[in-house]
């Protein structure tokens, strides 16, 4: 596979593409978000998963971020020393897939590239007799992946929409959190459950239906089918 890995330390890029090369990935180094972008240009796609360091020297990480999105659908894993939960949501909002937080283990990186990278691969697999969900205003159109909410499209990211998909298969039904990440980001691994938190929360905001997505404590989440 081959990785963009946006890091302005070279030291800190060097030790990780190391470590990547040895794991099987191609690692294309970029110092700034210029020459993110740069590599990004149609012509020239086809990373695997952007790797994006938010501390970056000449833009912000986060505008990075949104300009990757509307530049190309690879999937973006974001880099952050930032541990709230706002900060992750401001980020997947703008598109990020994923992201890790500073200072990360090795193989917890490894699993989240992995786990981005099968999720783009098994995402327009399903083969669905319904190819439209209807709870109260809030339309999802399954085969273009579109969600709108009365009149208004919500912009949602893939796993956003892969998550808000499965629970409004099934209203009112709790689907444990081991069986939501495992089918939707196609892994078992233990600490996925925290991504988990942050995309119901980056959902209830951009819905802006709180009650939509009910925790139920110990267990996971279920859809509360709203009224109208």
């Amino acid at each position: 596979m081959r990785l963009l890995l946006v890091e302005d330390d070279n030291h800190v890029a060097a030790a990780l593409s190391a470590v990547l090369a040895r794991h099987g990935f191609h690692v294309t180094h970029a110092r700034s978000g210029e020459e993110a972008l740069q590599a990004l240009v149609p012509e020239s796609d086809g990373f695997g998963v952007v790797l994006l360091d938010l501390g970056l020297p000449d833009q912000d990480g986060y505008e990075v971020c949104g300009k990757i999105r509307k530049r190309t659908s690879t999937p973006v894993i974001m880099v952050t020393a930032r541990s709230d939960v706002r900060s992750r949501i401001h980020g997947l909002n703008l598109g990020a897939d994923d992201y890790v937080v500073k200072p990360y283990d090795t193989g917890e990186l490894l699993a989240r590239i992995h786990a981005v990278s099968r999720r783009t691969s098994h995402e327009d697999t399903s083969s669905g007799i319904e190819t439209e969900l209807r709870l109260g205003p809030v339309r999802i159109e399954l085969p273009t992946r579109r969600v709108s909410v009365g009149d208004s499209v919500i912009q949602l990211t893939r796993k956003e929409f892969d998550l808000l998909a499965l629970l409004a298969q099934r209203p009112g039904v709790v689907f444990r959190r081991e069986q939501i990440i495992s089918e939707v980001w196609q892994t078992s691994w233990e600490g996925t459950g925290r991504t988990l938190e942050v995309h119901v929360a980056s959902l209830r905001a951009k819905l802006r239906m709180p009650a939509l997505i009910e925790t139920v404590r110990g267990v996971g989440y279920r859809l509360v089918a709203p009224a109208g």
